[in-house]
């Protein structure tokens, strides 16, 4: 193998760079030439594939988001777009690629390299967590680390002024940013989409006695509802009798300088997936499993997001806000 091309595609994910940085100098010190691609999936319909050298990653493993640049591109679902691409990656004589991103990336590389593109390995990046086949994605270490600072200084007011607070967190699908964050922000509650509970049930739930408390935070996963939280705390005060501030987190998780872990993990993902091209491997990701990485193959098209199963989590966290 000589060539390969290397992007970032869907939401970006602190990491990202360190994943990048990874991949061309693995890929460089292999004597493999590595391209990049503008934009994702864009760039190959674009034709927008460029020469990376070692020096073009320098001082970018610190940086949040992408120097790749990132997109969701629906065009790619058209197989006709995919056969131009697929020429296009032939004529330049790319034999592998590297794709960081998640669910729809994935899908979209899969589809590309069986119609008779490139093989392709890919590395987990998702703030969510949320990629079926493996226990961890660059990002969110980071995500949960700036959630639970912003959490720390809500507690710092609602202690201040004796006030309730919900916050919102991302997590379009899954609770495991909410989870670790409630956990670790000492939370009264945790509400995400695994174990929905009813804002009555809530309000329930919070009339029971318990330890006087003159404040409180309530830790809300967006579900794919970006900014639900606002309506469930009408409802809330109307049923409580109680006065709640909202917080809603958005982007502010998906950026910022990367923390160690993402960093190592994204720098080891990356070194993995040029091994695992120059041994032969297609149609896998680098995924953790049992505390280890190691390839495993792609989500099934049809696979819907990993979800949190652990319920005693949240029970947990009942017994240690009581």
């Amino acid at each position: 193998m000589k060539k390969i091309i290397v992007l970032t595609s869907g939401g970006d994910a602190p990491g990202m760079n360190a994943a990048i940085r990874a991949v061309v100098r693995t890929g460089h010190y292999h004597g493999i030439t590595v391209f990049g691609s503008q934009l994702g999936f864009q760039g190959l319909i674009e034709q927008n594939m460029f020469h990376m050298e070692p020096e073009s990653v320098a001082n970018c493993i610190q940086h949040g988001g992408t120097i790749l640049k990132a997109g969701r591109c629906l065009n790619f679902l058209q197989k006709e777009v995919r056969d131009q691409c697929r020429a296009f990656l032939k004529k330049e004589g790319i034999e592998g690629m590297v794709v960081i991103g998640g669910n729809g990336s994935f899908r979209g590389a899969a589809l590309l390299s069986s119609e008779g593109g490139p093989a392709v390995i890919g590395i987990p990046g998702s703030i969510d967590n949320d990629i079926p086949g493996t226990e961890y994605s660059i990002g969110f270490d980071t995500a949960r680390n700036t959630a639970l600072e912003a959490i720390d200084k809500i507690r710092d007011t609602a202690s201040s002024h004796n006030r309730n607070f919900v916050v919102e967190v991302m997590g379009r699908n899954t609770g495991f940013l909410a989870v670790d964050v409630g956990i670790a922000g000492g939370a009264e509650f945790i509400l995400i989409p695994e174990f929905p509970i009813t804002v009555r049930d809530l309000a329930d739930k919070i009339a029971k006695p318990r330890r006087k408390k003159q404040s409180s935070i309530i830790i809300m996963a967006e579900a794919d509802q970006p900014g639900r939280s606002i309506e469930i705390t009408e409802e809330l005060r109307r049923l409580t009798g109680q006065q709640y501030r909202v917080c809603i987190l958005g982007h502010t998780q998906r950026g910022g300088s990367p923390t160690v872990l993402d960093r190592k993990m994204a720098s080891l993902m990356g070194y993995h997936a040029v091994k695992g091209l120059l041994e032969g491997n297609s149609h896998k990701m680098v995924a953790m499993y049992n505390n280890q990485l190691s390839l495993m193959p792609l989500p099934a098209p049809d696979a819907g997001p990993r979800m949190l199963s652990e319920i005693q989590l949240l029970e947990i966290n009942d017994i240690l806000c009581t």
